[in-house]
């Protein structure tokens, strides 16, 4: 067992307050059932728990374009009318709609994905994990499949200013296509995504042709998987290529994200993978022994998706959970049998062995392709803090933040809701 601080944790109990809407399958809440579950199997005692600061804007604006940034800063549920125009230029609306503390609810999981991400580079821990983060969609000046920030690249460039090379795995069942396109042109990244693929299934890229270009080329690997993928196919067919690609690309860090609706049952997802599956892969990224950002991504069946983060928290802590879920304060959503484990899914499994080893040519031809471990020229590092010198709260003069503490203390009934009206449960089957 590792001494506890070597894996750092990272939770803000606000970030499970927001709202997205009531029949918008994104519920924040799934984290605070997540951490609950952490705090009743006692994990928290194995390892060092922050708080993340509030990603400044000076500090999102690393990749993402300025007036973009400012947009988010400035548009609330009470002046969105204002802003047709932006709304449509920024692709906010029914996927990424506009909600009370949409920015501080950036800045929380985009700055403990930062903070990750510092904590590694000094050496203050060798696994960090941040499961607010992951939303592996949003772009440059755009949001895009329920995501606004994308932390994964804001992490992945703070890791660059003290690692040649690193490496981005996504487990999610949708394509990492906003990491990928951050990074498609650079060899200092390599990203790996398993994905279904086809059938119009969002956000439609990361066809196994999809490499990268200049000197990015080969160095985007796409897995694209059909509906059913069981966890014997999907996990050989992992360890199979991330141990070629660990082996020819030689990281210096791992960032790795657990989107949670791949797992059997999710109601936007189509795999048949149990917690079981899902979190051998992170066991398997963790045997390289590489400093490790964790983070977690999609999940909409929030019950399940707090069962898995749980579950990989464990298995970063090389501790077994027991599969009965102590007494917690979210106890009735794990009924009726309180396990912590989840049975595979029954979806006919539609990747074939001859489609699924033509994948695994395709990839590995890819990787002879680059050569083994590519130079790349260090470059003096970048400080670690961009912290702007104004006070915030003089420049931007905000009644509503009073309203807004205020506000936090107030549990939606709409959030918690149970029974026929409960939509997390009567779209499982959407």
């Amino acid at each position: 067992m590792r001494s506890k601080d070597r894996i750092s944790y990272f939770y803000d109990g606000d970030v499970g307050s927001v709202y997205f809407g009531p029949n918008h399958p994104m519920k924040p809440h799934r984290l605070c059932m997540t951490h609950n579950l952490v705090l009743s199997y006692e994990l928290h005692k194995k390892m060092e728990i922050y708080r993340p600061h509030k990603a400044y804007p000076v500090e999102l604006a690393q990749f993402h374009s300025a007036d973009y940034v400012e947009f988010l800063h400035r548009i609330t549920p009470d002046t969105q009318h204002l802003f047709a125009n932006d709304l449509v230029k920024y692709n906010l609306g029914e996927d990424c709609p506009v909600f009370e503390n949409l920015f501080e609810f950036c800045q929380i999981y985009a700055g403990g994905t930062i903070d990750a991400a510092r904590r590694l580079n000094n050496k203050l821990c060798d696994i960090a994990i941040n499961w607010a983060g992951g939303l592996h969609h949003a772009k440059k000046c755009e949001a895009s499949g329920f995501c606004y920030i994308n932390d994964l690249v804001l992490g992945i460039l703070e890791l660059l200013k003290y690692h040649a090379r690193v490496l981005y795995i996504d487990i999610d069942v949708h394509h990492g296509d906003g990491v990928e396109e951050a990074f498609y042109f650079t060899d200092r990244v390599m990203t790996v995504s398993f994905h279904k693929y086809g059938d119009m299934f969002f956000p439609g890229t990361g066809d196994v042709k999809e490499t990268g270009e200049k000197e990015g080329k080969y160095y985007a690997i796409n897995v694209p998987l059909k509906d059913g993928i069981d966890d014997a196919s999907f996990t050989r067919l992992f360890k199979t290529i991330i141990a070629k690609v660990v082996e020819t690309y030689l990281p210096g860090a791992i960032v790795l994200q657990c989107g949670a609706d791949s797992l059997a049952g999710d109601r936007l997802g189509c795999f048949n993978l149990s917690i079981d599956g899902h979190s051998e892969c992170v066991r398997f990224v963790k045997k390289f022994n590489l400093p490790l950002l964790v983070t977690g991504g999609g999940g909409y069946t929030k019950e399940n998706v707090a069962r898995c983060w749980a579950v990989e928290t464990g298995v970063l802590l090389d501790t077994e959970l027991p599969n009965e879920i102590p007494d917690n304060e979210y106890i009735k959503y794990f009924a009726p049998d309180y396990s912590l484990k989840i049975p595979s899914g029954n979806l006919e499994n539609m990747n074939s062995k001859s489609y699924l080893g033509t994948i695994k040519m395709q990839v590995l031809e890819s990787l002879r392709c680059i050569q083994h471990a590519p130079s790349v020229q260090m470059q003096e590092v970048p400080p670690d803090f961009y912290i702007p010198d104004f006070d915030e709260d003089e420049q931007n003069p905000d009644e509503r933040v009073d309203q807004h503490t205020q506000d936090k203390q107030i549990q939606r009934d709409d959030e918690y809701y149970e029974g026929d009206n409960d939509n997390d449960h009567n779209m499982d089957d959407a």
